[in-house]
């Protein structure tokens, strides 16, 4: 499960943020999180959960907002949501590889005090 992997890197990051600002309590984490990113939501609740546990986040909150993803098909210049993993521009009906959404993974905000 690399969501654990994930998560004590963003923490990494919140408690570094964290002590620079003299905060000693982490509220609030706020995430973005694009659809083929490879992350399992359940997966991440679990791992922010187990990670958070006797630090000065045990108390935080993890939101998370989801991207999704878009695709751009050179042929024809159009922007579409992929439904599978095989991107098909949905106007040509030709493969794509240009992903110009969804593979986000950014700490984007921490609420501290």
């Amino acid at each position: 499960m690399h969501e654990v992997s994930i998560i004590q890197s963003m923490l990494d990051i919140a408690f570094n943020q964290a002590e620079s600002q003299g905060a000693n309590q982490i509220h609030q984490l706020n995430l973005r999180v694009g659809a083929i990113s490879g992350v399992v939501p359940e997966a991440l609740q679990f791992a922010f959960d187990s990670c958070t546990e006797g630090t000065i986040a045990s108390e935080a909150k993890l939101e998370i907002e989801w991207v999704k993803a878009i695709c751009y098909c050179p042929q024809c210049h159009a922007e579409f949501t992929p439904h599978d993993w095989v991107y098909v521009c949905p106007r040509c009906e030709r493969l794509t590889h240009e992903i110009r959404q969804g593979r986000e993974l950014q700490l984007v905000s921490l609420e501290v005090s």
